[in-house]
């Protein structure tokens, strides 16, 4: 008998094609889990926007904590870069020459 599909293994697969892909955008994957998964971790949020499951998302931020960010803006995860500023959300903002540190 197939065993039932839970958030936790949601999570492990969006970790896992993050890290083959080294970025994942939400509006991609959220279809790719409804597909794969099914569409019980899915849901319509306040916005109209297809979502994935909370739960589901929260297995992926605990097993992804020190590693990935997230762009908010332009809706993705990405790898964890040396550069990168403390904390889970990075801003894609342009870096002005003058801000970089002296070599």
């Amino acid at each position: 008998m197939k065993s039932e599909l839970t958030a936790k293994q949601v999570a492990e697969w969006m970790f896992d094609e993050l890290n083959r892909h080294g970025e994942l955008y939400q509006d991609t994957v959220v279809y790719e889990i409804a597909k794969k998964f099914g569409k019980q971790f899915t849901y319509e949020n306040d916005n109209g926007n297809e979502a994935i499951r909370k739960d589901a998302l929260s297995a992926f931020r605990k097993m992804s904590k020190e590693t990935v960010v997230w762009e908010r803006e332009n809706r993705y995860w990405r790898i964890r870069k040396p550069g990168d500023a403390p904390g889970r959300e990075q801003s894609c903002r342009q870096v002005d020459a003058r801000e970089l540190p002296l070599a």
